[in-house]
């Protein structure tokens, strides 16, 4: 089981020295001292509304949005990645978990063929300093920037002072970085996946979740991660776990994400929630097998259907 200890935090040059013991406070508490990130991403209710949360291979209990919040409270993940308002209504109930405050948002009704994406950010960084300050348990803030839109210049900007703010204050940020837009015409090609890890380090992301890239008759999707991976540098590299997907075939792309591919952790969300309590639980708990402790694929598919132990 990879483990790291306080002093082996990198901590960057741009968090303040007061906040640098806030800092790798945070980074432990995220990847639960292990360098590695388990990020339960719960943003979609606005990015894809409620199609996500209810519907045919849906389970019913998703439509209610405090699901989320008893799979975070009672599963094993880093960090719970939502808006601060759906956090906000949460929190004080849910108070055990490690929340990271998704800082900008758009639903999925605007179709690039209509306009180019843009998610503009929602609220102020004091603003979630304050509930910080109220006893909120916020780690850290994530940002999607869309690169190749025509409005990538004014993510990037913000996405780089937001950054800047953040560290300053002690927290980790994560960027969710999506090629996409009229002048992108193959969003998960492998160049572009790693264009948008380097870009992640260049804005002085902690880590960066990308899309994995897309397999070609030279390598397998994993093989082409590792070039990204690379190219992130000391921005750790977390896929986006995509639509709900049989568990064994997941935990086995996670695997191979992790050590063909390089990657540090995992973002998933749909393949979590989309199931009942129970076997959502089960699952958080058989993804952080593989990211955090490092089992093998049949060991975490055993943790998965209730015939292995696993905790922290």
């Amino acid at each position: 089981m990879p483990t790291i200890t306080p002093d082996q935090v990198r901590v960057p040059a741009d968090v303040m020295p007061e906040a640098r013991e806030t800092y790798i406070e945070n980074y432990m508490k995220a990847t639960r001292g292990t360098g590695r990130l388990m990020l339960f991403a719960c943003d979609q209710k606005m990015e894809h509304l409620n199609a996500d949360f209810y519907g045919e291979g849906i389970d019913p209990s998703d439509n209610d949005p405090e699901h989320l919040f008893q799979i975070g409270s009672q599963g094993i993940c880093g960090v719970l990645a939502g808006q601060r308002g759906l956090i906000a209504q949460y929190a004080a109930d849910y108070p055990q978990i490690n929340y990271l405050v998704k800082m900008n948002s758009k639903t999925n009704l605007i179709k690039t063929k209509q306009d180019d994406p843009y998610s503009p950010q929602l609220s102020e960084l004091d603003a979630v300093l304050a509930m910080r300050e109220a006893g909120v348990n916020i780690v850290g803030l994530g940002y999607t920037i869309y690169l190749g839109s025509e409005y990538e210049s004014t993510m990037l900007a913000e996405a780089g002072e937001l950054i800047a703010e953040a560290h300053a204050a002690g927290l980790i940020v994560v960027l969710w970085i999506y090629p996409r837009g009229k002048a992108v015409e193959d969003e998960k090609a492998p160049t572009l996946i790693a264009g948008a890890a380097g870009a992640a380090l260049c804005l002085g992301a902690d880590f960066v979740k990308v899309n994995p890239p897309r397999a070609t008759e030279e390598a397998s999707s994993a093989e082409h991660l590792a070039i990204a991976s690379q190219a992130a540098g000391r921005c750790g590299l977390v896929c986006a776990g995509g639509s709900k997907a049989d568990p064994e075939a997941f935990l086995s792309s996670l695997y191979d994400q992790i050590h063909i591919g390089g990657a540090c952790g995992n973002a998933t969300g749909r393949n979590i929630h989309m199931r009942s309590l129970d076997e959502a639980v089960r699952l958080t708990k058989a993804i952080s097998a593989i990211t955090l402790a490092d089992y093998e694929v049949a060991d975490a598919v055993a943790v998965f259907n209730g015939e292995k132990e696993f905790a922290l």
